[in-house]
């Protein structure tokens, strides 16, 4: 790393030596989880591991945290390998009622929600492999929506003519869905990841 470049950890005190081991394990929980409160987005383990010891065994740090907010309205859950923090689901009507939230990113069209499952089970997917799956070209505004959530990336290039981009879903998908892996996604046939279309309908 060049000296232009410095660690952003540069300057903390990882190790904490003057301080007793009891003390020093409760500091790097404490690191960890406001790291994570601070954060807008899941946060993956080499970020998290620069706030503890050298030594110290984030997976057991973590799950200390995760221990002690046991008993909270909120949890620490892992999404894509990464970690994050999240309120849990028996308090989601109580925070629509109390705050004003847009519910605009929790919220599909049915074809939407169809497209979405197609790319997730197909992945990497380009516009002609979905026309194909729904027997009608799908909306460039269509996937632009789906991108500008997050939700889907662009991939390598097909192997067709003019080799155009693919589509991928993201870790943001995996949140939003509650899902680890891609490998947490339900064993479904085709028939059930996406309903059937009037491939004389127009593009959707």
């Amino acid at each position: 790393m060049s000296a232009k470049s410095p660690r952003r950890d540069q300057g903390l005190d990882r190790e904490l030596a003057d301080l007793p081991a009891e003390l020093r394990w409760r500091e790097w929980m404490a690191r960890v989880e406001a790291v994570l409160f601070a954060s807008a987005s899941p946060v993956d383990r080499d970020s998290l591991a620069r706030v503890i010891g050298a030594e110290a065994s984030l997976d057991l740090v973590i799950a200390d945290v995760r221990a002690e907010l046991s008993n909270r309205p909120y949890e620490l859950v892992e999404t894509a390998g990464r970690w994050m923090l999240r309120t849990r689901r028996q308090f989601a009507d109580a925070i629509r009622a109390a705050a004003d939230l847009d519910d605009g990113m929790l919220e599909f069209s049915e074809t939407e929600m169809a497209v979405l499952c197609a790319i997730a089970y197909h992945q990497p997917i380009d516009r002609a492999g979905l026309a194909e799956i729904f027997g009608k070209e799908i909306s460039r505004d269509l996937l632009t929506r789906l991108r500008l959530r997050e939700l889907i990336a662009t991939g390598p290039r097909a192997p067709r003519p003019g080799a155009p981009h693919t589509f991928v879903t993201t870790p943001v998908f995996l949140s939003t869905f509650d899902l680890q892996t891609l490998r947490d996604l339900p064993d479904l046939g085709l028939a059930d990841v996406v309903p059937p279309y009037d491939s004389a309908a127009s593009s959707v």
